[in-house]
C-alpha cells in the first residue's frame, strides 16, 4: 500500500510540474506576442471591445 501511496504522489507531483511549465511557457509567449505587437495609433478601434453595442441587447428569437 505504501508504494502504491508514493507513486501516486508522485504522478500528482510531476502532473503538477508539467502543469506549471506550460502555464509558464503560455505565459512566456503572450509576452512576447504582447512586446512584438505594433502600438496602436489614437482613434484605433481597441480590439478587445471592436463591435460591441452598448445598451440593452437584443432578445434571443
Amino acid at each position: 500500500m505504501s508504494m502504491n501511496v508514493k507513486s501516486t504522489k508522485r504522478q500528482k507531483e510531476q502532473a503538477r510540474l508539467e502543469h506549471r511549465q506550460k502555464k509558464d511557457a503560455a505565459r512566456e509567449s503572450r509576452k512576447l506576442e504582447k512586446a512584438n505587437r505594433p502600438p496602436r495609433q489614437p482613434g484605433d478601434v481597441d480590439p478587445d471591445i471592436a463591435g460591441i453595442i452598448p445598451g440593452p441587447q437584443p432578445l434571443p428569437e
